[in-house]
């Protein structure tokens, strides 16, 4: 098999490896052959060491930015499934799919690491907003001098550090999907402005007396118990009743153990295709182990345990293996 012949095959077989083509009776049109063979480059003898060095050194670098592409990709243009066949799981999938069409705006509940996240995602892509943007703010990861700022924006000069005009989270949203997460550690007087933008769809950035409509649906998200927030006087209630046209409650995975081998193997999968790790297998008797654990992390614990029993266990992960390297965090 002659060169040519083995860029045909490794083409037929789909194989991506960089091909360089060394020939001491090359012409052009043979080097013009072999790149639209797919061939990365073409060297003619005799050969020139700080040349073959250059041309290895761009070949695998090509290699290693279009496998990083590819898996980029596939994180920002595809949405996980929410996996799970219990009654749970399948009474969240038929709410989406009934509430996305709409114009209501939804409140998720559940304890961190459920997922809120994801059907949050779900509710707009299944949504006639899906071309527009989907703009996610942490509520609880904003400090309380910057909220506003952040949320609604700010004029050049607003404040020492506005050295030019700001967009807000809401205008980036504007025609898409505003999710507010962790909405429950908001201060009152950012509520108070949120809420006068759900019942007027217009704002004003901080620095300006100017009006600027939006039309946003917003999805918000909370760990928290708000009516309980409310007895509190931490959350105002006329912002609740303006969130909660739907409430979506997404339960913790120990009321959902039956999901659990669905998720494992999930994640084996997730896990192997982003570290280009090989397939493995996992034991019945290592399911049933893991559905033994309280999950106080929930899905999140879940994923980062079966990284770990990927990286420390052999082909298949055993009963052993999940007593070995997953329990001792429950201790």
């Amino acid at each position: 098999m002659d060169g040519m012949e083995l860029l045909d095959k490794l083409s037929e077989a789909n194989i991506d490896t960089p091909v360089i083509m060394i020939s001491g009776h090359g012409s052009i049109d043979t080097a013009v052959e072999c790149i639209k063979k797919g061939a990365f480059d073409f060297i003619q003898k005799p050969l020139d060491l700080n040349r073959i060095l250059i041309t290895l050194r761009n070949a695998t670098d090509k290699s290693i930015l279009v496998k990083e592409t590819r898996i980029l990709k596939k994180k920002v243009s595809k949405i996980p499934e929410i996996v799970g066949v219990s009654p749970a799981i399948s009474k969240i999938k038929d709410m989406i799919d009934r509430v996305a069409p709409t114009e209501a705006r939804v409140l998720i509940t559940g304890s961190n690491g459920t997922g809120k996240e994801l059907v949050a995602r779900w509710l707009h892509e299944k949504s006639s907003r899906s071309t527009m943007p989907f703009v996610e703010v942490n509520c609880a990861a904003i400090p309380g001098e910057l909220i506003e700022s952040e949320l609604f924006g700010h004029e050049k000069g607003a404040f020492t550090s506005a050295v030019k005009q700001h967009k807000g989270k809401f205008e980036q949203a504007d025609g898409g999907t505003l999710f507010l997460d962790e909405i429950g550690d908001l201060s009152l007087a950012a509520q108070a402005k949120i809420l006068r933008v759900l019942q007027e769809n217009k704002l004003s950035r901080v620095g300006s007396d100017k009006d600027i409509n939006v039309k946003v649906r917003v999805v918000a998200a909370t760990n928290k118990d708000l009516l309980d927030e409310i007895s509190k006087g931490t959350f105002r209630e006329d912002l609740y009743h303006r969130l909660s046209v739907i409430v979506i409650h997404v339960p913790p995975l120990k009321e959902r153990i039956e999901d659990i081998s669905l998720l494992a193997k999930h994640f084996i999968d997730q896990v192997c295709e982003e570290s280009g790790m090989a397939r493995r297998e996992i034991e019945k008797e290592a399911i049933d182990e893991l559905s033994t654990y309280p999950w106080t992390g929930n899905i999140r614990e879940l994923r980062n345990v079966i990284e770990r029993l990927l990286i420390l266990s052999n082909n298949v992960i055993t009963k052993a293996d999940v007593e070995a390297f997953a329990k001792p965090i429950f201790r």
